[in-house]
């Protein structure tokens, strides 16, 4: 039998950081949405979490501490050594 795996989708920032969501993983708990700092996110219309806002994220994790589902993901920008 073939594994299928939930889709994931990937945002990445003008500051650099990564953002992964897989929706089939999202509960619509809103938890993400209502501690962003930076309203970075938001609900679809599909109600399920998406980045409304990349270019506001500021690679805190948050919303990836936060979620229950493991439906985010966080990748911060590496910083450059110099």
């Amino acid at each position: 039998m073939k594994k299928v795996l939930p889709e994931e989708k990937k945002i990445e920032t003008k500051k650099g950081h990564k953002i992964f969501i897989i929706k089939d993983f999202c509960k619509s708990c809103r938890i993400c949405v209502r501690f962003c700092p930076t309203q970075t996110l938001g609900l679809g219309e599909d109600l399920k979490v998406e980045v409304i806002n990349p270019d506001k994220c500021i690679g805190c994790q948050l919303c990836e501490i936060l979620c229950p589902d493991f439906a985010i993901a966080v990748e911060r920008k590496k910083r450059e050594d110099g």
